[in-house]
């Protein structure tokens, strides 16, 4: 009870200056969250998930940021540059993660979710491939809710984070063709795109997503002849419609794509499977037509490629020269530009936790944002995701009767 005279007489002419509905939210306060980023240490990730001027942006906001040293090295962040925003730096991997959020890029290894100690918020990508059956038991096990950023979605339905991605792999596929085919030792000698009197270079992309689109756009500007085929033609139009009738559009009809094929400098892989892997549309047929010193860049990789001849590999070692073609089937694209990602991932994640620390923590964003919640597969140690639940045989409820 306050007695103090002067306290008392303050309160109350607080509360005779705020509007009615005001004043029943005197005294509510904001929730305050204790967000840990870990070092990722999953092989070649090197983005971090939340940039210095993300954190800083927090911090003034209220919430407390736990990141583990060297988490930005790989991005060219530096523990100085943390620290200087407000965050605190450890080097203990355990303390990072007893924070209540932990936000980091790949998914949880069994060893970090050892380090969990339960009843806790996780936001990390899912990726079905990489995430085995254990690991999910273990989220369960330990009451946790884990969001997967690549499932959230926007006030428009779309993936911001996938997309995101998306644009970056887009782009940055077409800059590596650039390279490859430019190289002395095993490329064609040749730019992309031409001068005047020289022919430019021809561009096959295959699919007509965010990753087509945007290699689409970079090819075209730097001045590649380029062709598009799709089996969505709605996909197509939407295409053709936003760049302009400079690019050559075709549903995948096996005649004309190993035409297509046969002729390009550079074949990009951007078809994508909603689930499962994607489907293997160039042959190895197709690829021993191509021109020696051609490039392929198979973005689709992660999925298991969309050419014949496609085998992963890495940042260190990344093509190899099959039928005289050169293949570049690294599945992390965007790591090669880590900077520019991260600052992506960070602009997409800080509104997210200004949200959910006005809603007062990740339950309360849950339940106000449909979008947030669609990225939601493990809710308080309830599995809520038909896909894992079929794919790994556990059971699972909607989401929809946990929060009711």
């Amino acid at each position: 009870m306050i007695t103090d005279p002067e306290t008392l007489k303050s309160l109350m002419k607080e509360g005779s200056l705020l509007p009615q509905e005001e004043m029943l939210a005197i005294g509510k306060r904001k929730g305050r969250l204790t967000i840990g980023i870990p070092r990722e240490t999953t092989y070649q990730e090197c983005r971090v998930a939340l940039n210095p001027e993300a954190v800083q942006l927090l911090v003034n906001n209220g919430h407390d940021i736990v990141v583990e040293s060297d988490a930005g090295k790989h991005s060219r962040y530096s523990d100085v540059d943390y620290s200087e925003a407000g965050a605190e730096i450890v080097k203990d991997r355990n303390k990072v993660f007893q924070a209540n959020i932990i936000l980091k890029v790949a998914p949880p290894s069994s060893e970090e979710i050892d380090l969990m100690q339960g009843n806790q918020t996780l936001i990390s990508a899912l990726q079905l491939t990489l995430h085995p059956k254990e690991t999910l038991v273990k989220l369960m096990q330990k009451k946790i809710t884990a969001v997967a950023w690549d499932y959230i979605q926007d006030d428009h339905a779309i993936f911001p984070v996938v997309r995101a991605m998306g644009e970056i792999a887009g782009n940055t596929s077409i800059l590596i063709a650039a390279e490859l085919l430019s190289d002395y030792k095993n490329g064609k000698g040749i730019m992309m795109g031409g001068v005047a009197g020289v022919q430019p270079s021809e561009v096959v992309i295959l699919g007509a997503g965010t990753v087509g689109e945007y290699a689409c756009r970079t090819a075209l500007g730097l001045g590649a002849s380029v062709k598009v085929f799709d089996n969505s033609i709605s996909k197509l139009r939407r295409l053709h419609n936003d760049i302009g009738t400079r690019v050559y559009t075709s549903v995948i009809q096996p005649k004309l794509l190993g035409k297509a094929i046969q002729r390009a400098d550079v074949v990009i892989g951007a078809i994508r499977a909603p689930y499962g892997r994607t489907p293997c549309i160039v042959t190895e047929e197709m690829v021993k037509s191509m021109k020696p010193g051609s490039v392929v860049v198979d973005v689709s990789i992660d999925q298991g490629g969309c050419f014949e001849t496609s085998e992963i590999t890495n940042h260190d070692k990344p093509t190899y020269l099959k039928h005289e073609v050169i293949h570049y089937c690294v599945p992390n694209i965007a790591s090669r530009v880590s900077r520019t990602a991260s600052i992506a991932l960070s602009n997409i994640f800080s509104p997210i936790l200004m949200e959910m620390g006005e809603v007062g923590g990740c339950k309360g964003l849950i339940l106000k944002d449909h979008g947030f919640r669609s990225g939601v597969y493990v809710y308080q140690g309830q599995l809520t995701s038909q896909i894992l639940g079929k794919v790994f045989d556990l059971p699972y409820k909607n989401i929809e009767w946990l929060l009711h």
